[in-house]
């Protein structure tokens, strides 16, 4: 007998959202694993509000959100508040009740600047890492490093000349007006975007167009391709070996360490401030190399120039999953703030991987 496709609405429902998330959903892990982490931050949060006042929302929950956002490649605030509002799993990751009303967009991101001001991302970056070092997964001697260009938020009609004064007649032909700079000639050093003024002209290498943008910088560790740490700097022609050695003197320990990195890293400079640090540089060598046989003939000399190639998986999750193929915030400081917590949400997708999960 056919049934009829008719629904009749019921007034009430009784089911725990635990119970319709499965045993092995991939997020359980990562939840587990971010809820152990945030406890460690609960004096952070406490001193980021007032003792009075209407309750905000609570800033574990705002990242549990903002991870979500990353996890998900959801490119807005307002996106993934209607995510959250028909989406049992994310309703459910975050900590909200299936009465609870949805955050408005407006208030997500007003308390999102309260975390970039506190600079919370270091500091869950450093949790997630500390727990990978518990678990024992983390290399304490061997890393690599590396840099990536990030494209800015602006385009190249807002790279205008700095001593060019500004237009007092509106455009003629609306928001997106045409711009002629055909033939014109552009550096950093005579224009600047007036849109986002520390993004850099920069280009990923000859016969690649040039667009504005920053550098992400990442030290990663050998062993199972963690990023221990991040960096954003301006898109300068050596900002990759400062960022490198100035990620290189955090690296913990007395121990020596090796850090391997490409052909772009194989200079006197570089290799000589390495090995003050009490670092090998496993660079890969060019002509008239800084590095000689007593480097390279070691057989961890192959292996890290082996492993080093893992960083460009990282960066290829960033900017295909993490939403940073292009950068949704202006300014070094609010760059660098979204670049650390995409790497951590990285940590956390390899540590699942690995096995690893809160007790």
């Amino acid at each position: 007998m056919r049934k009829p496709d008719h629904q009749q609405p019921r007034l009430f429902y009784s089911f725990c959202p635990e119970s319709l998330i499965p045993e092995d959903h991939p997020l359980r892990p990562i939840k587990r694993m971010v809820e152990e982490s945030l406890k460690a931050l609960d004096d952070r949060f406490a001193k980021m509000y007032s003792s009075f006042g209407r309750p905000s929302i609570p800033p574990e929950r705002l990242l549990k959100g903002l991870l979500l956002q990353v996890l998900f490649t959801i490119r807005s605030e307002r996106a993934l508040m209607e995510h959250i509002r028909f989406n049992l799993l994310y309703r459910w990751f975050v900590g909200l009740d299936l009465q609870d009303p949805v955050w408005d967009a407006s208030t997500f991101s007003k308390n999102r600047d309260r975390l970039i001001e506190a600079d919370i991302a270091v500091s869950f970056l450093e949790s997630i890492v500390a727990k990978a070092n518990e678990e024992g997964v983390l290399s304490s001697a061997h890393f690599s490093v590396d840099g990536t260009l990030l494209e800015a938020w602006a385009s190249l009609k807002s790279f205008r000349p700095k001593d060019d004064p500004p237009s007092e007649d509106p455009p003629s032909q609306g928001r997106n007006e045409e711009v002629d700079f055909h033939g014109e000639k552009r550096s950093n050093a005579t224009h600047a975007s007036t849109t986002d003024p520390e993004a850099r002209l920069a280009k990923k290498g000859k016969g690649k167009e040039a667009k504005l943008s920053f550098t992400g910088h990442v030290l990663m560790e050998n062993r199972n391709g963690l990023a221990v740490d991040g960096l954003v700097t301006q898109a300068t022609g050596t900002c990759e070996r400062e960022a490198a050695l100035e990620m290189i003197e955090e690296i913990p320990g007395n121990n020596r360490a090796t850090v391997a990195a490409d052909k772009a890293y194989d200079t006197w400079d570089f290799v000589k401030k390495c090995r003050a640090s009490n670092v090998i540089p496993h660079v890969a060598q060019k002509k008239n190399s800084a590095i000689d046989g007593r480097t390279t003939r070691h057989e961890g000399y192959a292996v890290s120039l082996r492993k080093r190639k893992r960083i460009e998986e990282i960066f290829g999750w960033l900017k295909t999953v993490g939403c940073l193929r292009k950068i949704r915030y202006r300014g070094v400081s609010r760059v660098q703030w979204i670049f650390t917590f995409a790497i951590a949400a990285y940590n956390l997708v390899r540590m699942r991987s690995l096995g690893i999960s809160a007790a």
